[in-house]
């Protein structure tokens, strides 16, 4: 739908569209449903991770109660899979760190993902405070060595690092490690600040979260990537803006896709899933924007409830061009969906999730 004319002019326009739509290259699920618990961010994204409502007691500073779909995937996958090929990339800190692993027993941080919030540490302001190390001699390693051991050996696990954090091989480290200081030194030379060409003043955080999972896209080509984008929420203030930031994020996920589709390894052989956490309020917040229009808050109201979903991915395999315009499916659908497209959902313990797969968006 287009952008209405009492606002038109407060919308800077990213680039048009002139091929294919995201539309017509998979499943539209237009009344999409969070049917059940708080319509928080937090305890939003949790569910839609985790495949499971959350309840009112929902603690936004600790890990989630059941698995992640990290987790899931990577004790369930056979052979198992390694974090570096696990990804989660959001656009902002807080409680979002907390989604890359559960405390639910016989999972947690041995089968999380690696976390990065792109936004605030690959810039040149991160270069300068975590990139561009200190180089320390090898008397000096000795000592730290030392003081590590030191600790590790003198506190209980529940202090340890190590044990509540996920855990890359060494090897894994240090490529993990190169790629990062490529992409700190690639910031400082200003190659984040408009990487697609279509002007600084258009570019904002969800270009810049995206832009990083496609480089996570590129160097690893891994079989799980979460990305969340997040300037939307500028609903809460400032409507106008809202749809301004909207038309950049479906500009986002269509380079997205372009990108997977553009990668040896990704094209032709990926599904790409889409989804608001939850919807907005019927009624404004009473906040009104220069243009007249008021701002949506999301506080359990059905429209709060509405969402939609697009799966994306290869003729053979996604139904194209198919939209479901009545009421289809729930946010608790997307792991068991996802277990299925990677061939674990069998593996996982009965009664774990209780949605369904999306059967109808594939062959």
């Amino acid at each position: 739908e287009g952008i209405s004319s009492d606002i038109i002019s407060g919308i800077n326009f990213v680039p048009p569209n002139t091929g294919i739509t995201l539309q017509e290259q998979g499943t539209l699920y237009k009344e999409f449903r969070m049917k059940f618990g708080p319509t928080g961010h937090y305890g939003a994204h949790a569910t839609a991770m985790t495949g499971v409502y959350t309840g009112e007691n929902l603690n936004i500073n600790a890990n989630p109660q059941y698995p992640t779909i990290f987790e899931l995937y990577r004790k369930h996958n056979s052979p198992s899979m390694s974090a570096k090929n696990a990804w989660w990339v959001s656009n902002s800190l807080g409680a979002y760190a907390h989604l890359n692993y559960s405390t639910y027993t016989g999972y947690g941080p041995d089968y999380g993902a690696n976390y990065i919030q792109p936004a605030s540490i690959i810039s040149p302001k991160g270069f300068d405070n975590l990139g561009n190390s200190r180089v320390y001699s090898s008397t000096e390693e000795e000592k730290i060595n030392a003081l590590r051991g030191f600790c590790d050996s003198h506190f209980s696990s529940q202090y340890n690092g190590a044990a509540n954090s996920i855990t890359n091989t060494e090897e894994d480290k240090i490529e993990i490690e190169s790629f990062i200081n490529q992409c700190f030194i690639e910031a400082a030379a200003g190659q984040f600040n408009d990487p697609w060409g279509i002007g600084e003043g258009l570019y904002n955080n969800d270009m810049q979260t995206v832009h990083f999972a496609e480089k996570i896209i590129q160097e690893y080509t891994p079989e799980l990537l979460v990305v969340n984008m997040q300037d939307v929420d500028i609903a809460h203030s400032n409507f106008t803006l809202y749809a301004n930031n909207i038309q950049k994020a479906d500009y986002a996920l269509a380079h997205l896709w372009e990108t997977i589709q553009s990668t040896p390894g990704m094209m032709n052989d990926t599904i790409l899933i889409t989804m608001p956490e939850h919807g907005r309020n019927q009624d404004g917040n009473g906040l009104y924007d220069s243009y007249g229009r008021e701002a949506l808050d999301h506080t359990n109201d059905d429209y709060s409830r509405e969402i939609f979903s697009l799966i994306l991915g290869p003729s053979n395999v996604v139904v194209q061009d198919q939209v479901f315009s009545q009421e289809k499916g729930e946010s608790i659908d997307i792991v068991p969906t996802i277990a299925d497209i990677l061939g674990f959902d069998n593996d996982i313990p009965g009664g774990l999730l209780t949605g369904t797969v999306l059967n109808d968006s594939f062959y």
